[in-house]
Order: C-alpha cells, then sequence, then structure tokens
C-alpha cells in the first residue's frame, strides 16, 4: 500500500470535452501501490510516465512497461503495478475521441494496451520529453492539453456510421440496460449486423459492452458509498441477485465487489478526497 500521494485534477478545454476527461496528475509519496486493478469502463485510457515505466499485465499474462500508452475497451480488468513508477499523467478517451485525437476508429485498440508512440510515432516521444520538463503540474496538464488541441485542429478523422454511434449512446445512457435485439429494431438493422459492425467499431460485442457498463455504474455506487448493501445494488441496476453480481465482478474485476473495497477503495478515497481540496 503506498504511504500517500498526490492527486491533482483539471478539466480540459471546452472544445475536447466530447472526447477526453478530466487530466489527471498523480505522484505518490512512499511506495505506489503494489496491485491496482484497471477496471473496464465506457473510456479508453492514455497514461503518460513522468519517471519509470508503467507496469501492466492481462490476467495470465507478463508484465509489459510503457513510458507512454493508451488501452483500448476491455472487458476484464488489467493489473498495473509490478514498476517503481511513482508518478504520471491519465486521461480518459471516448471512442469518438480515438478518432477525433488519435485518427484511428477505437475497435482498432480494443482489448489492446499499446505503446503510445508505436501509434502516434515522435511527436508523442517529444510530448512525453516536453511534459517531463515541466516542473508544476499546471504546465504539464498544458502541454498535454495543447498536444490534443493540435491533434483536434488537424483534418478531422473519418466519423463512425450514424447508427454505431446512437447505439453506442443508448447504452451509455442506459447503462448497458437496453437489450441488443431492441437497439438492432432502433436503428433498423438485423442484430447479427449490429453485432458484427459495433464490434468492429468499438472492439466489443454490443452484449459485452452492456455488461461493462452495467459493472461501470455499480463500482461509480460503491465509490460514493461502500457501505451499500450488495443485494439492494444488484437489484438496483439490474443484475438478478446478489450472486449474479458477485459473479460479475470475478469474471470482469477479478475479485469480489467486498475484496476490491477492502483493497483499493482507501486510495481512491484518498484521491477524491485529494481532488475535493484542489
Amino acid at each position: 500500500m503506498a504511504d500517500s500521494f498526490e492527486y491533482h485534477q483539471r478539466t480540459v478545454d471546452p472544445a475536447l470535452r466530447p472526447y477526453l476527461g478530466d487530466l489527471i496528475g498523480y505522484a505518490y509519496r512512499g511506495m505506489p501501490l503494489d496491485l491496482h486493478r484497471g477496471l473496464p469502463s465506457r473510456y479508453l485510457t492514455i497514461v503518460v510516465s513522468l519517471d519509470e515505466p508503467l507496469g501492466l499485465a492481462w490476467p495470465g499474462e507478463p508484465v509489459e512497461k510503457f513510458d507512454t500508452l493508451v488501452g483500448g475497451l476491455h472487458s476484464t480488468a488489467v493489473r498495473i503495478g509490478d514498476s517503481p513508477n511513482r508518478a504520471g499523467l491519465q486521461v480518459s478517451l471516448t471512442p469518438a475521441g480515438a478518432r477525433a485525437l488519435l485518427g484511428v476508429p477505437p475497435g482498432e485498440l480494443g482489448s489492446l494496451v499499446i505503446h503510445l508512440e508505436d501509434l502516434l510515432g515522435t511527436p508523442v516521444r517529444e510530448l512525453s520529453e516536453r511534459i517531463r520538463s515541466e516542473s508544476s503540474w499546471e504546465g504539464r496538464f498544458d502541454a498535454l492539453e495543447n498536444y490534443f488541441l493540435r491533434a483536434w485542429r488537424d483534418e478531422p478523422a473519418p466519423e463512425p456510421r450514424a447508427e454505431l454511434s446512437w447505439a453506442w449512446r443508448r447504452l451509455c445512457e442506459t447503462s448497458g440496460g437496453v437489450g441488443v435485439q431492441t437497439l438492432a429494431t432502433e436503428v433498423g438493422w438485423s442484430r447479427r449486423h449490429l453485432s458484427e459492425q459495433f464490434r468492429a467499431e468499438f472492439g466489443l460485442a454490443p452484449k459485452v459492452a452492456a455488461r461493462v457498463l452495467r459493472f461501470e455504474q455499480a463500482v461509480r455506487r460503491l465509490r460514493q458509498r461502500p457501505t451499500t448493501r450488495l443485494a439492494q445494488l444488484a437489484a438496483d441496476i439490474g443484475y438478478a441477485d446478489q450472486a449474479h453480481l458477485t459473479r460479475e465482478w470475478h469474471a470482469i474485476a477479478g475479485c469480489s465487489p467486498r475484496q476490491w473495497i477492502s483493497e483499493e477503495l482507501p486510495y481512491i478515497h484518498d484521491a477524491q478526497l485529494a481532488s475535493t481540496a484542489n
């Protein structure tokens, strides 16, 4: 467990808000967490290390080290740790942001974590060096934000088909509460065609994306109220019962909800308090 850490957060420029979440900076004082689970959500993730490479591993796979990375949409937690990395910048990227800022459909990054430099080349190495040369968090945030503003102003990337954008919005708005057949009917496609096209665009099948979005809702509720009764939580967000909720947590997070709360929620709670204080 980390001794303590700094946590900094800034809202991005309005032009980037359809594509990026808040800019986040972290710095551990003392040893970083032995294990942090990178949980699936509706966002892709970009990280720029400020010191040592960040270690990541998929379940059952060896650890890989990254100075900069982008991770696509995924349906199982990635292990973050096994590395002396103590500081970095992180930003969440929407699927639309993958096209607008990285120039690729999110499906090309589905269930992958890759070196950002492998995708975008030399400018990322220069960005990383610029960020590391800055002595303040505001300067680091400015460098990252300006990079994405330049990318946004370049020639726009092709938009996904309107039917796919609609299906993604509906799943997000309902936290995965709308069925695949209903989505297919709404967009005027067959269920099979929707599933094929959706997976190609986003990297996850719509049924899997719905599971991730419902899980994301459960994570959000437990972060807000760790004492929530799991049976009530399961009923509120559409699981059949508490046992169903627990099975989904094991399948997606690799642990039970209560294990996640005991191992990682103190870290998350401290981050939220630091964010409020900033």
